[in-house]
């Protein structure tokens, strides 16, 4: 018997009940009201037991302590509200051997607080040797059974990961998980137009808080307050206030967010063991990324030059409310720093010329000065020729991309991009199969990470190639997103003026040479050239088809 225990006391009972399928809880036995049932027939009748309350902690895990039930019974048994604690079993209390045990053979003895845990038999009060024996025994079990099904659920996430399937407890703003299958995102068309929204407004010269103001005087719902007013069960860390309103750092975020063209990137974090849940970041090569996992909202080529326009200096002027036409996109042709822009006021007007800022910080480069009619004038008037020639090239193209010829070299490529995904489905399976064999010590951790190492580079070697041949199959049959490209040029081709998203849309950069001399790269360059080989072999081909005409 314990002898901080007295049996002549009112015993006030706190009903201990947990469920968690984290943990590897069946729910239909070990469900809430399967334990508040076992509990109360256990006390009824019993003399000497005053039930006071039920605790009850549904969906959180057994191998930490930390659930709000759990600590409101703690707060209760400081403050003289309940003297003993009745669970089903132990494993309802607690999965963590070494804490369990501290409870029980430590704290509740010092508090004065008795513990019965009914499947096992146990109560604190008539405690023997052979029950100071086999408690921390059981205990040890609970704690090697979670640690088991903690392998075996990461293991089955990671299988899902590879096979692309969602495995997240929430779909990003923008997606839905399918009412048929829970591990596959679709689009939620609610907020499809806020997206695409946000990113033409980006390419447009807008920054990211511009755009989170816009939206708030638009009255549209953050995506916290959206999945709130959609029922969603949603918390998130990046909440500051009550009513949470879009904010630079969450545009940014969408910008950023290559969810959003069909890439699912999962298995970014981890945490080391199922005892600690503070989650630590994995590197990149270490993460899954599943191309075309799932409808794409914004398409590859607005994603790119997105992506590209938050790497430069792009902000925007104190009272102005977008940026210039050419905010980012001017570079020294010398120093290949930027080129800074400046206003002069002459005779109550205002001139605007853009210098070399190495120079104007007084390093050793020319000035490179330009005004900005002046560039304007040169770039609008090469882009217009640029232009014709492209759009006349495409049309050219369009109207010989059925030939024969084509049509062949399109299969060849077609039975050699079905090669690799062959390829890359064995190099996944290999993978996934490698994890089990890592689960299941067929393998140690080395020989895993030697393997991995081995897979992973074949596997990237694999996309690579992949990549590189869909690549060359749509610049052939120029029919897919991937060639959006020549949209572009073809709605610019009677452009009167220059605007920032046709300038950001069609040039990489700008570079800027003393008198006045600019070289400009424009976006595309490589479809630009390939069209041009395509042309020309084409027109070889007609030739020498003319040429055997006539002979024959």
């Amino acid at each position: 018997m314990n002898k901080n225990l007295r049996e002549d006391i009112i015993w006030k009972i706190a009903s201990y009940l947990r469920l968690s399928r984290e943990d590897g809880d069946k729910e239909e036995s070990e469900s809430i009201g399967n334990q508040r049932d076992l509990i109360k027939a256990y006390i009824k009748n019993k003399p000497g037991f005053e039930l006071i309350e039920y605790y009850e902690d549904d969906g959180y895990t057994g191998v930490n302590f930390d659930r709000p039930s759990f600590k409101r019974m703690m707060e209760d048994m400081r403050s003289g509200k309940i003297n003993c604690v009745i669970v089903k079993d132990l494993s309802r209390f607690g999965r963590n051997y070494i804490e369990t045990g501290r409870y029980i053979e430590h704290i509740f003895p010092f508090m004065g607080v008795r513990f019965i845990a009914i499947n096992e038999n146990f109560d604190s009060l008539h405690s023997t040797h052979t029950d100071s024996l086999m408690i921390p025994f059981r205990n040890l079990l609970n704690d090697t059974y979670c640690a088991d099904t903690s392998i075996k659920i990461r293991s089955q996430l990671e299988v899902k990961r590879q096979k692309g399937e969602f495995i997240g407890s929430f779909a990003a703003y923008g997606y839905l998980k399918s009412a048929d299958d829970r591990n596959k995102l679709i689009i939620d068309e609610t907020v499809v137009p806020v997206i695409q929204d946000i990113y033409k407004w980006k390419i447009d010269g807008m920054n990211q808080q511009t755009i989170a103001d816009k939206l708030n005087e638009l009255g549209v719902l953050s995506p916290y307050e959206y999945k709130k007013s959609v029922g969603f069960r949603y918390t998130t860390p990046f909440q500051l206030n009550n009513i949470s309103k879009w904010t630079a750092v969450a545009v940014g975020r969408i910008l950023k967010n290559d969810l959003y063209i069909g890439i699912l990137t999962q298995g970014i974090s981890t945490t080391p063991n199922y005892k600690i849940k503070e989650r630590t970041k994995k590197s990149p090569d270490e993460w899954v990324r599943i191309e075309n996992s799932h409808e794409p909202i914004i398409s590859t080529n607005d994603f790119r030059i997105v992506t590209e326009l938050l790497k430069k200096d792009t902000r925007i002027a104190p009272g102005e409310d977008g940026l210039y036409v050419f905010s980012g996109m001017l570079y020294c042709g010398d120093c290949r720093q930027n080129l800074v822009r400046k206003n002069v006021y002459n005779g109550g007007k205002k001139y605007v010329y853009h210098v070399c800022s190495t120079h104007k910080k007084g390093g050793d480069c020319k000035s490179h000065i330009i005004s900005d009619k002046e560039l304007e004038k040169a770039v609008l008037e090469t882009l217009r020729f640029h232009i014709r020639e492209f759009v006349q090239k495409s049309y050219v193209l369009e109207s010989i991309e059925n030939m024969p010829f084509q049509e062949l070299n399109a299969k060849k490529l077609e039975k050699q991009i079905d090669d690799k995904h062959i390829l890359i489905g064995k190099l996944n399976e290999r993978k996934i199969k490698l994890y089990k064999d890592l689960s299941d010590n067929i393998i140690d951790r080395n020989e895993y990470d030697d393997f991995r190492h081995i897979f992973t580079t074949q596997l990237n070697e694999a996309e690579a190639a992949l990549s590189k041949l869909c690549q060359e199959l749509n610049n052939m049959i120029g029919n897919t997103e991937n060639n959006q490209w020549i949209e572009y040029y073809k709605k610019n081709h009677d452009i009167e003026c220059l605007t920032r998203t046709t300038v950001v849309e069609l040039i990489d950069h700008i570079k800027v040479y003393e008198n006045s001399m600019i070289d400009i790269l424009f976006r595309y360059k490589e479809y630009y050239d390939q069209m041009a080989n395509y042309e020309n072999h084409h027109r070889l081909i007609i030739e020498h088809s003319m040429e055997t005409a006539v002979v024959v």
